[in-house]
């Protein structure tokens, strides 16, 4: 039997808009203002994934809602990819409607387009999942277990999309554009992946248990 699904803060809530609207803001339009510097918290952080330059870059406008908090931190990347996910979905969706697609393209496409949408679906349940985690106690590990799982099969999507695309036969500007925004969101959900790893080993109850 599947557990309750406890009710979350309006902190959170208001967290999870905030890196939203800002996300999909920062997609919209290039910011007239300087970027704002990345936190020391940021950046030391980001050296536990993948690609901490592309971590950098992504959360240093979320300083102030992260402050030095792993759980915010995670939260914050989760968002991020989530938004690039949704986006690279609905490109992929527009580029398979193009009258002058090839018929094996069209397939890898549809294919893709499938692959993401079950990335943006699995992203949107760990960033609610991941938002549970900080306020059940004694159930952490199970919610983060779900987080860490749910995360892990996005990223497995997002290569089964660029796998459907391999070989010379493929090669063309379809697969140029495809490959260049499966791979960023790849990208981001590692270095999401990487940082609910962090946050899942820092404060395991076992963890702080340890602490002084």
């Amino acid at each position: 039997m599947a557990k309750p699904k406890p009710s979350l803060p309006s902190s959170f809530f208001l967290l999870f808009l905030l890196l939203s609207l800002v996300t999909t803001q920062s997609q919209s339009f290039v910011p007239n203002h300087p970027k704002p510097a990345p936190t020391s918290f940021i950046v030391s952080s980001c050296r536990a994934t993948r690609y901490p330059a592309l971590c950098v870059h992504c959360l240093a406008a979320y300083g102030r809602a992260i402050q030095r908090s792993d759980h915010h931190l995670a939260q914050a990347a989760l968002i991020v990819s989530l938004a690039r996910a949704r986006s690279a979905a609905s490109f992929m969706s527009k580029l398979s409607r193009a009258r002058r697609i090839k018929l094996r393209e069209l397939r890898a496409m549809r294919d893709c387009v499938e692959n993401m949408g079950d990335t943006v679906d699995r992203l949107a349940d760990s960033v609610r999942e991941l938002g549970r985690s900080r306020y059940v106690g004694r159930d952490f590990a199970w919610h983060m277990s779900n987080v860490e799982t749910w995360v892990s099969a996005a990223l497995t999507d997002e290569n089964t999309c660029t796998d459907g695309f391999g070989g010379r036969v493929m090669d063309g500007g379809v697969k140029v554009a495809v490959r260049g925004r499966v791979v960023d969101v790849a990208r981001v959900t590692s270095n999401a992946l990487a940082l609910v790893n962090r946050y899942a080993s820092r404060h395991s109850p076992a963890t702080v248990a340890e602490q002084p």
